[in-house]
């Protein structure tokens, strides 16, 4: 598998303070990890939080549901990847902007697969919540949201 690797190096900004770019390196290696190299074990191990929050509807809280909602994204899409394009960071939001894809020959084609925005808050050095804003690209894609949507499993709230 051509897996995608997250740059830090030339994603990251010279304004970001210290505790930034820590936020920001603490992100990038959870999202490698998940995401990318689909080691769900090795994110529980380094990265679980018991009081990590979600504010993505479809997902439950805990780091344990995040592992078991993508795991099945994995299982249906084994060629899922997470490519990041931008960091933006503040304080103790981390917020990338990436493209997904579900199909390995999709990579890198900006009209397939999704965009995405996601924000995570840090807080005492561990992922303590999430929010995200996904965009279909092509049918196909806007066609399966409207298949997977729908079902709320936590109350969190959107913002």
């Amino acid at each position: 598998m051509n897996t995608i690797h997250i740059n830090f190096e030339a994603l990251k900004k010279a304004h970001w303070s210290e505790q930034e770019t820590t936020n920001a390196q603490l992100l990038v290696g959870f999202v490698q990890e998940l995401m990318n190299n689909h080691n769900f074990d090795r994110v529980l191990e380094k990265y679980g939080n018991p009081l990590y929050r979600q504010h993505n509807r479809s997902i439950p809280d805990g780091m344990e549901n995040l592992m078991k909602y993508v795991a099945g994204l994995v299982k249906r899409f084994p060629d899922y990847a997470y490519d990041v394009k931008q960091i933006m960071v503040d304080g103790d939001r981390v917020v990338f902007h990436s493209h997904i894809t579900t199909n390995k020959k999709h990579r890198k084609n900006e009209n397939k697969g999704f965009t995405a925005t996601d924000i995570w808050r840090i807080e005492n050095g561990q992922i303590a919540e999430h929010w995200d804003a996904l965009q279909p690209l092509d049918r196909t894609t806007r066609f399966l949201w409207l298949l997977i949507g729908g079902k709320v499993a936590n109350k969190n709230g959107l913002y």
